[in-house]
């Protein structure tokens, strides 16, 4: 297990927007994409991090600065 990688993760979900979205509407499709990117994630990791109950994805980032965050630029489709 490489719990940097994890909490960079988490991090990652929580104060960026876009890839927040993304995460939602298809987890395994976008923690598959950051393990292609090189992120060190086991099966187990990506199960996890997907059973995360969505409320936490949802809301926990309302509870982070919005100078923390990255906010999605683009109109949505």
């Amino acid at each position: 297990m490489a719990q940097k990688t994890v909490q960079f993760i988490i991090g990652q979900i929580l104060t960026d927007e876009e890839l927040r979205i993304n995460f939602l509407e298809r987890p395994a499709d976008t923690l598959l994409a950051l393990k292609e990117r090189g992120f060190d994630l086991t099966q187990t990791e990506i199960d996890a991090i997907k059973q995360t109950d969505t409320r936490l994805w949802r809301s926990g980032a309302l509870w982070v600065d919005s100078r923390l965050q990255r906010c999605r630029l683009c109109p949505e489709k």
